[in-house]
C-alpha cells in the first residue's frame, strides 16, 4: 500500500543542485516536508503537475536554472512565482513561500536586486 504524505512536491529536470538546495532549505525553515522527484517536461508543466499531486496543493518545478511555484487551483502556466537564473536568497524565499502558501502566511519577497530582510 502506498501512503502519500502531506508534502510539497518538487519536480526537477536537470536542476541546478545549488539552487535546489536553497529552495529545500526555505521549505525546511517553515517546518514543512517536501519530496524531490525527477520528471520530464517543461517548466510550467512540472510546476502544475507538482502542485496537483501534492496533498498540500503546493508544487515547484525546476528546469536547469529556471524555477516556478504553483498552487493546485491555478491553471497551468499561471505560476505564483517564476524565476530565471535566480540568486540564492530568491530560491530560499521561494521555497519558504511555497510552505507559507500552505500555512496561509504572508509571502517573503522574491523579486528585486538585493535581499530584503524581514
Amino acid at each position: 500500500m502506498v501512503v502519500n504524505k502531506p508534502t510539497i512536491i518538487i519536480y526537477t529536470q536537470e536542476a541546478d543542485e545549488d539552487l535546489l538546495r536553497e529552495i529545500c532549505a526555505g521549505i525546511e525553515e517553515e517546518g514543512v516536508l517536501y519530496e524531490i522527484r525527477p520528471r520530464e517536461g517543461g517548466l510550467d508543466q512540472l510546476a502544475y503537475e507538482a502542485a496537483r499531486e501534492s496533498m498540500l496543493g503546493s508544487g515547484i518545478g525546476i528546469t536547469g536554472q529556471r524555477i516556478a511555484m504553483q498552487m493546485e487551483r491555478l491553471p497551468e502556466g499561471r505560476n505564483v512565482f517564476e524565476l530565471d537564473h535566480p540568486r540564492f536568497w530568491q530560491c530560499r524565499n521561494l521555497g519558504s513561500n511555497s510552505a507559507r502558501a500552505v500555512k496561509k502566511m504572508p509571502f517573503k519577497p522574491v523579486y528585486g536586486q538585493e535581499e530584503i530582510r524581514e
